[in-house]
């Protein structure tokens, strides 16, 4: 499942291990029981996620590909619980790939400068830089130093492996007015996958957990 977010950017399902009926069987693991029927095992997500016990949903596990602009993912590196491995700019060639705003996107801020020129002031800007980039390359110059001139607004890509419970907690923090819209749009992305997955724990979660507001506001 991969969901295309901004201008060039993603987040693409690779690996998911477990589903609603391994928080479940977790839960249950205390009490020497297992799975019951479908509806005291869904009443069981509900009573978990009501009362703060989260550690059964540690045991789902989810393995994201995302590809966004690296203040993004600075961003989302601050969620450190979880394991990540990232392309290096160090070893590989980094691509001609920047998130360009479009003017829509600063609507609403009183700008002396009109959002078309804001644009194209980022673009003129990004394309100084990278060609700045190929230059020192060219000349000899390490990829480790030579990507120093790169702006913030340069694609990434990385890999996210994350745990139900810490994915949630991604979700209270990012999915929300509060965050800056770009991560924003990865969380709204990230919340329909594991929607998908696990339906009966995605819907626990907002009933009772969920500390944000954007999710409640749009279809995810």
């Amino acid at each position: 499942m991969k969901i295309d977010i901004l201008d060039k950017g993603f987040v693409e399902l690779v690996d998911v291990m477990g589903n609603d009926l391994s928080a479940v069987r977790a839960a249950r693991v205390s009490f020497d029981m297992g799975l019951k029927d479908e509806e005291r095992d869904r009443h069981l997500i509900e009573y978990l996620m009501k009362h703060g016990h989260e550690t059964p949903f540690e045991h789902i596990v989810f393995t994201f590909h995302v590809k966004a602009p690296i203040f993004v993912a600075r961003q989302w590196f601050r969620h450190r619980i979880a394991s990540y491995n990232e392309l290096s700019g160090r070893y590989s060639k980094l691509s001609y790939e920047f998130y360009i705003p479009s003017p829509e996107r600063l609507e609403g801020y009183k700008t002396t400068i009109p959002p078309e020129r804001v644009t194209e002031k980022i673009s003129e800007i990004v394309d100084k830089a990278y060609r700045t980039y190929l230059e020192l390359i060219e000349s000899g110059v390490p990829r480790e130093v030579a990507r120093i001139v790169l702006p913030l607004n340069l694609y990434t890509r990385f890999f996210w492996t994350v745990n139900a419970r810490s994915l949630m907690n991604f979700l209270n923090l990012r999915a929300d007015s509060h965050a800056q819209w770009e991560i924003q749009q990865y969380a709204l992305a990230i919340a329909r996958i594991f929607k998908e997955k696990c339906p009966w724990t995605f819907e626990a979660f907002l009933k009772y957990a969920y500390k944000g507001d954007i999710l409640k506001e749009v279809q995810v």
